[in-house]
């Protein structure tokens, strides 16, 4: 009986065995792919990844105001170094990878270019971006959002692969965003592209009621064939007095757009009343002049933040043509222009040659991040090219006093990091000369530049350790935002911000020495002391522990490095 009983035992747990094999061979829903091995991401077997700074690159306005950065290199490794320094800190990213068309010298993997001809073309492209979106998802805080512009070459790899890396259920939603002045496809008529929108957790917010949006187009009871754009009660408007504009049924002898109702009042420098245009395949510039000439007397944009950002983005297009729906059914504005020739222009003017032809607009990211951030965000773009994100981010910092910090990173391929994004970004914060002549002044802000660069360590060894704590010191900068040096010698350094101290002893026995210097001066410490274990001196520092914060190095370090190259 005992042995019939064992027996039955063994059967159920074959069984159990069986039935594991066959759930491992069914196939599961998602993105499959073969893997690509990629050469920056070997090389880290080996090799560890640190920043160098690039001095003669800084720019101070401000020492009170945030330092932005700039890190040159492949992003792999650039994303490699901010998960130590900036795990959990970023609030929104914004990335414009290569769409992977096959045009000629679009991208490179393993430094060749991917053409159309490559059987592996979309493998490599989603291992590409599977690798960094991986790292960059650790970055977000469990608010943060991250945004990816696409066109319809790998939309479809690239939502699964978004699902697969931070959850479907984390999906806040695809916007299409129309490109008017890319030149077409005639025989795909091809005229947008698409905007995916991610939490990195459910806790993530994005903050654009649909009900609450600044245009929409609806086809309501006024007019049962033609849209009706419309513009919010309370949008607050610029160079127009307070007052009752009344109605009109002309612009420019252009039937097309007129008033739905009028008269518009501006009551303490805001609409009184909402504002509806009827528009049929009207020419944006007709729009513009009507609004203009009840609204605004000025050459400005009429409407400033949401507003205006949304009627310059519309305006940029050659034709604005409002979408159609259902009779009685509202529908919310979420078509956006971004990729158009006055990304292009812009960059012209700042750096006075033709660099990019289709750049992303400074005011397409500006209106993302000014829904989607607040005036103390981090926001990173570690595919950032010309480095139109850092401009965006300049201009809504200088609009509204903002602290907003941007880090950019970019290989310097064709010399884009070097010739094309650092004199963009230095121009716009210092000020510049247009094509005409006239000068733009600057927006302010700082700058560090930084290179990345490699510490060889094949193995965990004493003298490893040591050569990567060497090289750590503008890593444990950049992690505590300390720039400003206040003590330096063979032993340890000292930096600061307006806001604590960052303190670096590579010799134990300088710890009295450390502790004497730092007597004195008021402030928070963030300590890294050299350790060939993971020791953290709590005995030596328990007189001052109210004041520091005590980690060793390089052990913190590698952690997260044994993580990722694991």
């Amino acid at each position: 009986m005992k042995d019939d009983k064992q027996s039955e035992i063994e059967k159920l747990k074959a069984e159990i065995e069986r039935l594991k094999k066959e759930l491992k061979k069914r196939k599961k829903y998602g993105l499959v792919w073969e893997d690509k091995p990629e050469e920056v991401v070997e090389m880290c077997k080996e090799k560890l990844p640190v920043l160098k700074e690039v001095k003669e690159k800084e720019i101070i306005t401000d020492k009170d105001k945030p330092v932005n950065l700039l890190i040159e290199g492949d992003n792999y490794h650039a994303l490699s170094v901010l998960n130590y320094t900036h795990d959990g800190k970023i609030d929104v990213i914004y990335i414009d990878p290569p769409y992977n068309t096959g045009k000629k010298k679009e991208w490179k993997f393993n430094d060749h270019w991917v053409d159309e001809n490559d059987a592996y073309k979309h493998s490599k492209w989603i291992a590409f971006m599977g690798k960094r979106l991986k790292l960059a998802k650790d970055l977000l805080k469990d608010t943060g959002l991250i945004f990816v512009s696409i066109d319809d070459n790998e939309v479809a790899q690239l939502k699964l692969l978004l699902d697969q890396i931070f959850g479907e259920k984390n999906k806040i939603g695809i916007f299409t965003v129309e490109t008017p002045n890319q030149t077409a496809d005639v025989n795909k008529t091809k005229n947008s592209d698409f905007l995916l929108i991610y939490g990195r957790t459910q806790q993530a917010k994005f903050k654009l009621p649909l009900k609450k949006q600044i245009a929409r187009c609806t086809t309501g009871k006024e007019n049962q064939t033609q849209p009706v754009i419309e513009f919010p009660k309370g949008l607050k408007v610029i160079g127009v007095k307070d007052g009752i504009y009344k109605d009109t049924r002309k612009t420019g002898g252009n039937e097309d757009i007129f008033l739905i109702k009028g008269p518009i009042i501006v009551k303490n420098g805001r609409l009184a009343t909402p504002i509806k245009l009827k528009a049929r395949w009207a020419n944006p510039n007709d729009i513009k002049k009507f609004i203009k000439k009840f609204i605004s007397k000025s050459k400005e944009p009429i409407f400033n933040k949401f507003g205006k950002e949304l009627l310059d983005l519309f305006l940029q297009g050659d034709r604005f043509q409002p979408q159609m729906v259902k009779r009685g059914f509202d529908v919310p504005y979420t078509i956006l222009l971004g990729f158009t020739q006055k990304g292009g222009d812009l960059l012209k003017n700042i750096l006075h040659k033709e660099t990019l032809k289709y750049p992303k607009h400074p005011s397409y990211i500006k209106y993302l991040l000014s829904i989607s951030t607040n005036k103390n965000s981090i926001i990173l773009d570690y595919m950032a090219g010309s480095g139109t994100t850092g401009h965006a981010v300049l201009e809504l910092n200088k609009e509204d006093g903002g602290n907003r910090q941007f880090i950019l990173c970019t290989n310097n391929e064709n010399n884009i990091c070097t010739d094309v994004c650092y004199p963009r970004i230095k121009k716009v914060i210092e000020g510049y000369k247009n094509l005409k002549g006239k000068w733009i002044e600057g927006l302010g802000g700082n700058l560090k530049y930084f290179r990345t660069d490699f510490v060889d360590y094949d193995k965990p060894t004493d003298k490893n350790k040591i050569k990567l704590t060497k090289q750590a010191t503008e890593m444990l900068c950049v992690k505590e935002g300390t720039f400003e040096k206040v003590m330096d010698n063979e032993r340890f350094k000292i930096f600061k911000n307006s806001d604590h101290y960052t303190g670096i002893i590579w010799d134990q026995t300088a710890i009295p020495a450390f502790k004497k210097a730092i007597k004195d001066i008021k402030g928070k410490f963030s300590v890294y002391v050299f350790s060939l274990g993971d020791e953290t001196f709590d005995d030596e520092f328990k007189d001052v522990k109210q004041k520091v914060n005590l980690s060793p190095i390089p052990e913190a370090i590698l952690r997260v490095y044994r993580r990722i190259f694991r």
